[in-house]
C-alpha cells in the first residue's frame, strides 16, 4: 500500500483548470518563494505554488492567494522552490537496500524519481528477482520506473556461472508485463553488441519494436560508432571530454556520473568539459548517481552530483535541469516530472541559497521538513513496506568443502597475476617466476605484493571455484569477502591464509550473504545481506550504519580498492583480465588465462 499515490492527470483536466482559474480552491499553496524554472533556466522571483490533488495547479505571482477555509498554506520566506530531482540511472542493490528503503535517502536528497537497472537481483534470481524488484518498488513512496537489465549474463555463459539467463523472449514479455519497465538497461556487452552478437542484439531489438530506449554503457572511443548504431541512445560511461563529445555527435544521451570524489566513478569533472570547454549545448546532458554505498547515499546523493556539476563551471538553473527536467525529456516524461509547469506532480523541493534540502513534498505530501523525514513518510516507510518471498532468501548455494587456495603446480612455472590499477577500477595482467612450488605460499605472495583471490559459483549449479593472485591490494592480514562479486553475484574472497578465508566465507553462508572483514582470527565487521546475497531487509538508516563500519574496518585492513571496486574484480567486461568462477578471463578477449603455465 502507498499512501502516496497521485491521481493520473487524465482524472483532473476540470479540476485542475478550476483551481488555476480561482473558481476552486487548492489543496495546498506554497508562498514567499522563488521558483528555479528548468524551462527557462532562470530565477524567478516573488511567486507561489498553487497544489491540487497531488499536482501542480498554477504558479502564481505573489499574494494571488486570497482565499481561506481548507487550503493550506506555507509561506517559505523567500526559499527556492525547485523540480524534485530525476536519477536517469541508478543501481538500487548496490545500496544493499530495498526500494522501499532507498526512498528514505532518495527524499531526503530531493530525488523524487529514479530509473533503476535491477540486474543485480536479476542475475541471481532471474525473471523473478526483477518481478520482486517492481512490486518492491510499487510500494515504495517513491516514483520508480526500472530500466530492464539488458545483459543478465554479463559475458557469454562459458566464462560466468549466474543465476539468470534473460533471454529476449524473457525481455519482451517483461515489457509487455510491467507498464513501470520504460527502457532496455544498460547494455553492458558492449564488444559483442559492436559485433553484431545475435542474442545481443536480439534483446535490443525487443525494446525498439517496442519503442522503448536502449541504455548504454562503453568503455572506448572506437566502439561509439557501432554501439549508436545499434540503437543505443544513452550512456554513463563518458570518463573524459573526448569520448562525451563523440557520444554526443553519435546521438547519444550522456549521464554525467557523480561519484564521491576518492572513488574511480566520479567522472563528471571530467566529461563535463565537452560542455564548459568544447561548447557541447547541455540539453542532451544529465547527471546521475549510478552506484552508492548505502551510507555514501545520505551524503552523496543527486543533490551533491548537481552542486558539483555547479563547482565544474555549470550555472546553477541548467545543472539543476540536468538532474530534472533533461531526464524527463531523455525517457519522454517531462509532461509530468523534471519541472514545475502546471498539471506536473507535485515533486519539488524547498531550497536554501546553498541549495541545500530542506523540505521535499512528493506528490503534494510533505515528506521531509528541516531535513528531517516527516511522521507520514515514518510510518509509511516502519509499516507498509514489501515483504520479499521466502525463495528470495535462500539464494547462496555453495559446496560444503571448500579448498579456497590452489595446490602448487608440479614444477616451475610462471604465475598469472592480477594487479589493481588504483584509483582507478581497471586490472592489469602481471607474471611473476616460481621456481620451487610449495603448498606454503607466504614467501610467493610476500616477494608479489599479493595475496589469495577466489571467486565461488553460489548459485547451486556447478559448484565451480577459480582461484587468483590478487596484487595491490593492500590486504595486510586476514581476509575479506562479499557475495556481490558482480556481476554474476557469486562469492568473492581475498586473504592470507585458508583459515581466514574459510571463516569469511562460512560468515557469509550462514546470513545467505553479506560482506566480511576478518581480522585477528575473528569477523572484525559484517553486513548481513540476506535477500538474493544483496540486499539488507532493514531501514535505511541501519544499513548506512552497518557499511560504515564495514568501510572503516576495510580501510584498517589495508585494503586500498574500496569494497565497492572489490566487488567488480569478478566483472569480466572491464579491462584488462578479471577472475570468474570459470578462472582468468582476459578483457576483451573473452579468453580464458591460465593461473600456471609451465616454463
Amino acid at each position: 500500500m502507498n499512501r502516496f499515490s497521485v491521481v493520473p492527470l487524465s482524472s483532473l483536466t476540470q479540476t485542475l483548470a478550476g483551481v488555476a482559474s480561482g473558481t476552486i480552491l487548492p489543496d495546498l499553496v506554497i508562498r514567499g518563494c522563488r521558483i528555479l524554472s528548468t524551462y527557462t533556466e532562470r530565477m524567478l522571483p516573488e511567486k507561489e505554488v498553487w497544489v491540487s490533488n497531488g499536482r501542480i495547479a498554477a504558479v502564481k505571482p505573489a499574494g494571488s492567494f486570497q482565499g481561506d477555509g481548507p487550503t493550506k498554506v506555507i509561506d517559505v520566506q523567500g526559499g527556492i522552490i525547485a523540480p524534485g530531482l530525476v536519477d536517469p540511472h541508478i543501481h538500487i542493490e548496490s545500496s544493499m537496500m530495498t526500494a522501499c528503503a532507498y526512498a528514505e535517502a532518495a527524499l531526503l536528497n530531493g530525488t523524487t524519481t529514479i530509473f533503476c537497472d535491477s540486474h543485480e537481483i536479476g542475475n541471481v534470481c532471474d525473471t523473478e528477482g526483477i518481478e520482486w524488484m517492481l512490486e518492491d518498488a510499487r510500494v515504495a513512496p517513491l516514483n520508480i520506473f526500472l530500466t530492464l537489465p539488458s545483459t543478465i549474463p554479463a559475458t557469454t555463459a562459458e566464462l560466468e556461472t549466474c543465476g539468470g539467463d534473460l533471454t529476449p523472449h524473457k525481455a519482451g514479455v517483461l515489457f509487455d508485463e510491467w507498464p513501470e519497465i520504460v527502457a532496455l538497461g544498460e547494455k553492458m556487452d558492449f564488444v559483442p553488441v559492436c559485433m553484431g552478437d545475435d542474442r545481443s542484439h536480439g534483446v535490443i531489438q525487443e525494446a525498439l519494436k517496442r519503442g522503448k530506449p536502449v541504455c548504454g554503457h562503453i568503455y572506448g572511443r572506437e566502439f561509439v560508432g557501432a554501439y549508436a548504431s545499434s540503437g543505443v541512445t544513452d550512456t554513463h560511461e563518458a570518463i573524459d571530454r573526448e569520448i562525451a563529445d563523440d557520444f554526443l555527435e553519435a546521438g547519444i544521451w550522456i549521464f554525467l556520473r557523480g561519484g564521491p570524489p576518492t572513488t574511480p566513478w566520479h567522472s563528471l569533472p571530467e566529461a563535463i568539459k565537452t560542455v564548459t570547454e568544447l561548447g557541447a549545448n547541455p540539453k542532451r546532458v544529465c547527471v546521475c548517481t549510478d552506484d552508492r554505498d548505502a551510507d555514501d547515499l545520505f551524503v552523496f546523493g543527486m543533490d551533491w552530483v548537481v552542486t558539483e556539476a555547479i563547482r565544474a563551471g555549470v550555472n546553477v538553473p541548467t545543472a539543476w535541469s540536468m538532474g530534472s527536467l533533461h531526464p524527463a525529456t531523455r525517457y519522454a516524461m517531462d509532461g509530468d516530472i523534471g519541472a514545475l509547469g502546471h498539471g506536473r506532480r507535485a515533486d519539488f523541493v524547498l531550497l536554501n541559497d546553498n541549495l541545500e534540502v530542506r523540505n521535499t513534498w512528493y506528490g503534494g505530501e510533505l515528506v521531509v521538513e528541516d531535513g528531517e523525514i516527516t511522521s507520514s513518510l515514518d510510518e509509511q516507510l516502519s509499516n507498509h513496506r514489501y515483504t520479499y518471498p521466502k525463495k528470495a532468501y535462500e539464494t547462496v548455494d555453495m559446496p560444503e568443502k571448500l579448498s579456497l587456495i590452489p595446490s602448487a603446480p608440479d614444477g616451475a612455472c610462471e604465475v598469472t597475476i592480477l594487479r589493481t590499477e588504483l584509483p582507478g577500477i581497471v586490472t592489469l595482467q602481471k607474471s611473476a617466476r616460481l621456481e620451487n612450488p610449495s603448498n606454503d605460499w607466504s614467501c610467493f605472495l610476500a616477494d608479489n605484493d599479493c595475496c589469495h583471490m577466489s571467486v565461488i559459483e553460489r548459485h547451486g549449479v556447478e559448484g565451480n571455484i577459480a582461484y587468483g593472485f590478487l596484487q595491490n591490494f593492500g590486504l595486510k592480514e586476514g581476509a575479506v569477502a562479499s557475495s556481490v562479486g558482480h556481476d554474476a553475484h557469486n562469492v568473492i574472497v581475498a586473504g592470507f591464509d585458508e583459515t581466514s578465508m574459510q571463516l569469511a566465507i562460512e560468515t557469509i553462508r550462514e546470513s545467505q550473504g553479506g560482506v566480511v572483514v576478518i581480522q585477528g582470527g575473528k569477523v572484525e565487521a559484517f553486513i548481513p545481506l540476506p535477500i538474493a546475497g544483496l540486499i539488507s531487509d532493514s531501514r535505511a538508516g541501519d544499513v548506512a550504519e552497518a557499511a560504515s563500519k564495514v568501510k572503516a574496518a576495510w580501510v584498517d585492513a589495508g585494503c586500498t580498492l574500496p569494497y565497492m571496486g572489490f566487488n567488480l574484480l569478478p566483472l569480466s567486461v572491464i579491462p584488462e583480465i578479471r577472475l570468474t568462477d570459470k578462472g582468468l578471463v582476459k578483457v576483451p578477449e573473452m579468453e580464458i588465462e591460465p593461473l600456471f603455465k609451465s616454463l
